[in-house]
């Protein structure tokens, strides 16, 4: 029978939820991004520091290890606000890392093989292929900051003689919301950055330098013009001045340096506006190639 004989109809059947069709993005993310051994790697490296703390912790509630470390052991081992503090610290650099490993496989394979087309042709939104992307990224950064964070304080709790884990909710407080918005930036602005890149190591080292390049001309600005404004550049830095102010850390880790939260709010937000801007001028379902 001829083509033009033919009748189509449209498609009567059940339809899948918006939901369902993230989901989808989603689960081939989560695919992509497991299929490099450097991701496994990457991620063990992640988990080792959480595993050293709990040897910590156990031995900070153990009488006889304080026993034999002697009048050193209170000091060495004290489990407070200051030690969470370092394992948030180093368990978020460390997603630094992962994230800038992950993202670009994520979203600059797409690009690189202009799959983004055919991507959007099907019943998906850019917020649903941007979203799907960012769940992937987030879920994996949560698994090596705050999940292992939140388990650590919820052993301290187990293990110490005192009710100590009531009268530190704090701590597991802040560590919670300090985290989520570290891997939250962390994660959008990996998704931008590496959507303006088609190469990933490339992308990897566009990850770094985006969080690592405006600190250092943020300590320039501030140097020169004798002010602590040039420090809201820095990511890292008013991260850590949040972190310590979210866990109560006692005493300044930077006494001479105050920025208030109210201008690392409205920087941070500024950045995810940035970020969102990026990834909706790349995003497209078509690309204009000019001759």
């Amino acid at each position: 029978m001829s083509v033009y004989k033919h009748e189509y109809r449209a498609y009567s059947g059940n339809v899948t939820s918006a939901w369902t069709r993230i989901l989808v993005v989603a689960r081939y993310g989560f695919a992509e991004a497991w299929a490099s051994k450097i991701t496994v790697g990457l991620f063990i490296l992640c988990l080792m520091p959480p595993v050293f703390s709990l040897v910590a912790i156990y031995l900070a509630n153990n009488p006889m290890a304080r026993l034999l470390m002697g009048s050193r052991g209170p000091r060495i081992l004290e489990i407070d606000a200051s030690f969470f503090l370092g394992i948030l610290t180093v368990q978020s650099w460390l997603a630094l890392v992962l994230g800038s490993w992950i993202a670009p496989r994520l979203i600059t394979f797409d690009l690189a093989d202009n799959a983004l087309p055919i991507l959007l042709s099907h019943p998906i939104s850019r917020f649903g292929y941007v979203l799907g992307k960012y769940m992937v990224l987030f879920a994996m950064l949560s698994v090596v900051t705050w999940v292992p964070g939140l388990l650590l304080f919820a052993y301290q709790g187990y293990s110490s003689p005192q009710p100590w884990a009531a009268a530190n909710l704090q701590i597991a407080g802040g560590l919670f919301v300090g985290a989520v918005i570290w891997i939250s930036l962390l994660s959008i602005l990996g998704l931008a950055l590496s959507s303006w890149v088609k190469w990933r190591g490339v992308a990897t080292g566009v990850i770094f330098a985006g969080v690592l390049v405006p600190a250092g001309v943020g300590a320039i600005v501030s140097q020169v013009l004798r002010t602590q404004w040039g420090f809201l550049l820095n990511l890292p830095f008013m991260m850590s001045l949040l972190w310590q102010r979210l866990l109560g850390v006692r005493g300044s880790v930077f006494p001479k340096i105050s920025l208030a939260n109210e201008a690392i709010a409205t920087m941070l937000c500024l950045v995810c506006l940035l970020c969102v801007a990026m990834l909706n001028a790349r995003i497209r379902a078509r690309e204009v190639v000019r001759g």
